[in-house]
């Protein structure tokens, strides 16, 4: 077994058969998690991705369904790679790619982590992008059974055309990043693909809020506008609205069918556990029916444990922790006994 080989398998479990693919890239010198206290009545959170499986079924839940995971071409990949690699310069932190591998070691890894049904998000940088992005999601789900058909949108005239198209394709999950893309998301030119989304009661995982980044659109307010003309948008607010968390909760309170997912939220790297007020956690217990599991795997600095571990020391109860983890992503991305394992 060369090095490479080694290093991918310290993030599995020991037990263990399945082989990783040899053209796996170097893997991070440690997989454990960060240690964070949680009551005494609440089911012990893992400190390993190893751990991971055995406290999903220790819950008594028949996976994860995390909503907030990206697969892209290679060539956008190795952008994207490039940019996290530059952190210091762009975020004024470093920002280390915890699961720097290839696809085929990517989708083992996260098949053993639980999930039963696997997205695989795109975003577009500029007009032009979108389309293209959404022919190869439609290629990739179809190469694998448990990849859930993805699409993507831009502010462009053409989106009015590409989104139906994509629709009709079988896509069941979008993917929009407000600051990546430099756009309103209440920008006219976007009514009829919002008005096709609605319709076809498609989820969008969303990313409006002001961080890692602000950007010239980010922000509750543009969110807000275009539900008040498409009420019945499956709105996912990704990073549960970082930094605005409480403008985007009231979203969640407001319309029925607006959520939040958790992606890096108490994970211990933006903010942890300890940090979250009383009067928040109050509203996410509250939310209970409203929050799911997102992880932004692959591109975390940080091992996949510490966003589950980090929702556990929130200290809301294993009643809450089964809903996020599962139950209700499961019902967002419409799974069903089928993604249940054998």
């Amino acid at each position: 077994m060369n090095d490479s080989d080694d290093a991918a398998t310290q993030t599995l479990s020991a037990a263990q058969t399945a082989p990783i693919p040899p053209t796996a890239n170097p893997a991070p010198e440690t997989t454990i998690g960060r240690t964070f206290e949680v009551p005494d009545t609440m089911t012990t959170p893992p400190r390993t991705d190893a751990e991971v499986p055995d406290y999903v079924r220790a819950l008594g839940l028949p996976g994860l369904a995390d909503i907030h995971v990206h697969f892209l071409p290679q060539n956008v990949l190795d952008k994207v790679w490039e940019y996290f690699d530059n952190a210091a310069d762009n975020y004024g932190r470093d920002w280390p790619i915890t699961y720097r591998y290839d696809t085929d070691t990517r989708l083992y890894i996260v098949r053993e982590l639980g999930l039963r049904a696997i997205p695989a998000l795109t975003y577009p940088h500029k007009p032009g992008m979108a389309a293209w992005l959404n022919e190869w999601n439609a290629e990739f789900a179809a190469a694998h059974d448990d990849v859930i058909h993805c699409g993507t949108l831009y502010a462009e005239p053409e989106s009015a055309d590409y989104v139906p198209a994509a629709l009709a394709a079988g896509a069941k999950l979008f993917k929009v990043h407000v600051q990546v893309g430099v756009f309103s998301p209440d920008d006219e030119v976007l009514d009829p693909a919002w008005r096709a989304l609605e319709e076809a009661r498609v989820p969008i995982v969303i990313h409006a809020g002001s961080a890692p980044l602000p950007g010239t659109y980010t922000g509750p307010q543009a969110v807000a506008n275009v539900l008040a003309k498409f009420p019945q948008l499956k709105f996912v607010i990704a990073h549960m609205g970082m930094p605005e968390y409480d403008e985007f909760a009231d979203l969640a309170e407001r319309f029925d069918n607006v959520c939040l997912d958790t992606t890096m939220f108490a994970s211990g790297y933006f903010s942890d556990p300890a940090e979250v007020t009383p009067a928040y956690r109050e509203r996410l217990a509250r939310l209970e029916d409203k929050v799911i599991l997102g992880s932004d795997f692959p591109n975390i600095p940080y091992p996949y444990v510490d966003q589950i571990a980090g929702l556990a020391a929130l200290g809301l109860g294993d009643d809450w922790m089964r809903s996020v983890l599962w139950t209700n992503g499961a019902k967002v991305l419409g799974l069903d006994r089928s993604h249940e394992p054998d």
